[in-house]
């Protein structure tokens, strides 16, 4: 996770200012960016089924450089990537993200989708960052580091449950299967990882 540590710490010793703030959301959007869009092409040829996601950790980290606040607004643009990766890509299951591909056996979509794509993703932000202000050192950022992919996990699967649990078949059984499967412990031991090797690293070189 190169990509996020080069953005952060270009503006880590910036002055502590609305524009440095705005400085730092903008590069780690970018990063979001970059991330989802190499991950993506690299999962098509990845031979293994255990596929995280990696967009989430720039919003952790986000969130617990500048606040849940800023955490939110970060959650909101990797809904918004998502969404419109999935609105400009043919797949079975893009209805669950956007409501521009009819739900099946129907023929329109729903905007309950619209709930999937962005709620779990401004929730990761809102989380993280609460959860990292209580400690603010690198037990409550590896900790936000769980909060924050863990939350993505529930809420996503969760609604897909909810909204979609009879196009899609799935059971409650199948939920919680899902919930701990091996790819949701993966993101989970990576985003504990990156976001406590991260996050202290900023905070220190910014005093």
């Amino acid at each position: 996770m190169e990509i996020i540590c080069f953005f952060v710490y270009n503006t880590a010793n910036m002055k502590n200012s609305k524009a440095s703030d705005i400085a730092t959301l903008s590069l780690l959007i970018a990063s979001m960016i970059i991330i989802q869009f190499i991950s993506s092409y690299i999962y098509r040829i990845w031979p293994i089924p255990v596929q995280p996601t990696l967009a989430s950790i720039p919003v952790i980290v986000g969130a617990c450089l500048l606040g849940w606040r800023k955490g939110a607004v970060l959650g909101f643009f990797m809904g918004l990537i998502l969404f419109v990766q999935a609105s400009m890509t043919a797949g079975p299951t893009n209805f669950l993200f956007t409501p521009v591909y009819p739900v099946p056996g129907t023929n329109s979509g729903s905007f309950l989708s619209i709930i999937i794509t962005f709620v779990p993703r401004i929730l990761i932000g809102v989380f993280a960052g609460l959860i990292y202000k209580i400690g603010k050192n690198q037990i409550s950022a590896g900790l936000a580091g769980f909060i924050g992919a863990a939350t993505n996990t529930v809420f996503v699967l969760g609604f897909m449950y909810l909204f979609f649990g009879k196009v899609l078949k799935m059971t409650f059984g199948q939920l919680l299967g899902m919930i701990i499967a091996g790819n949701s412990i993966v993101e989970v031991v990576v985003a504990v990882i990156l976001v406590a090797a991260i996050v202290p690293a900023v905070e220190k070189s910014r005093h």
